[in-house]
This record gives C-alpha cells, structure tokens and sequence, in this order.
C-alpha cells in the first residue's frame, strides 16, 4: 500500500513541476511598441482588456508562416471571447515584407514589426543568447504574462507551441476572473496528467 501511494504522491508532484515549468515566471508585460502598416506605432497597452497571444517571427520562416496559419484559427475560434493574436516581425527589411506575409499566408490578425533587440528585451532574454523563431507570450487581460517560450528550442518550448497546450492556455486566460470552470480535458491538456489544476 505505502509503495502504490508513493507512486501516486510521485505522479501528483512530477504533474505540478511540469506545470510549473511549463508556466514559466508570471511577470508583468514590459512596455513595447511596435509598428503597423499604415497604422504606424503601436502600443501592446493599447490592447489592455484582451487575453493577447504575442507571436514574434520571421516573415521568411517557414515554422512562422504555419503558426500564422494555426494562429489565425485560433483568432477566428477565440476573437469574439476577447482573444486578440499580435504578430510582430523582427527579420530585416520585415517593414517591407509584412503585407505581402499577411496576402500570402492569409494572416487574420495585425502583424507589424519591430527590431530583434525590442524581442530579446521584451521576453527577457539574455543578448548573448541565440534565440530561435517564432517566440510566443500569452498575456492576459490586465496585462500580465502567464506563459512565454524559452529562447532556444527546449521541450518547454515544444510544450507551448503544442496546438492542444496552446488552445488550453488560451482558454484559461479568457476564463481567468469570470468565474468560469475549466473541463476535464483542459486540465489534462494543462499538466499532461490527471491531477487537479487549481485556478
């Protein structure tokens, strides 16, 4: 009996690190400014009140333009909820690319640009790092960031970038203060495993 609730009590406790690796530290979102086309500068406060999936990419990347695609499913699933996905470029010459991106991969949510300096602050990343693309942070609706992926391809990152993980995620910032419970499935979707996910 002692070895079976060992092996319970373990599974419990490998189910909450997972969850706390995968949530990463919830910060407050830095201010950051970036740039639309023919709307000129933005400011990510301008979106104070929305859950906000923040995707940096590369217009040229073949692995952003099948998010976009993913990500634009998403703003069309999740819009009319409060969801608002935010594409930011950070490639060079990206002013010049980004609307012909959003034509040719029919992108349904703004993307602009900004620099990978602008990215590397905004996320936390150390400047000597490499980092990889596309980059993601999922912010809630006062502003805070809930989860973010690591600057180099982890299984952290793989974790976040999952389509179910993500949709979970998602669904549990819009639920974040309304009350709302989350399912079964959301919270298998969460931790991977079927313990209880306090919210």
């Amino acid at each position: 009996m002692k070895t079976i609730l060992a092996a319970i009590t373990a599974t419990v406790l490998m189910g909450v690190s997972l969850f706390a690796a995968d949530t990463g530290n919830v910060r407050k979102a830095p201010d950051f400014t970036f740039t639309l086309p023919d709307k000129g500068p933005q400011q990510l406060s301008q979106y104070r009140g929305k859950v906000v999936a923040l995707a940096f990419m590369f217009t040229t990347c073949p692995h952003c333009q099948a998010k976009s695609k993913e990500l634009t499913k998403l703003q069309e699933e999740f819009g009319g909820r409060g969801l608002q996905v935010i594409g930011v470029a950070t490639n060079p010459n990206a002013d010049l690319l980004v609307e012909n991106f959003v034509r040719d991969f029919k992108v349904g949510f703004p993307v602009g640009w900004a620099s990978g300096d602008k990215l590397v602050s905004f996320m936390g990343f150390d400047p000597k790092d490499r980092w990889v693309v596309p980059q993601l942070a999922l912010i809630d609706r006062k502003g805070i960031i809930h989860y973010q992926t690591t600057a180099t391809e982890t299984p952290e990152w793989d974790k976040l970038m999952e389509p179910e993980s993500l949709r979970a995620h998602i669904e549990e910032l819009l639920n974040l203060g309304t009350g709302a419970t989350a399912s079964t499935a959301h919270k298998k979707a969460l931790t991977g495993l079927d313990v209880p996910v306090r919210y």
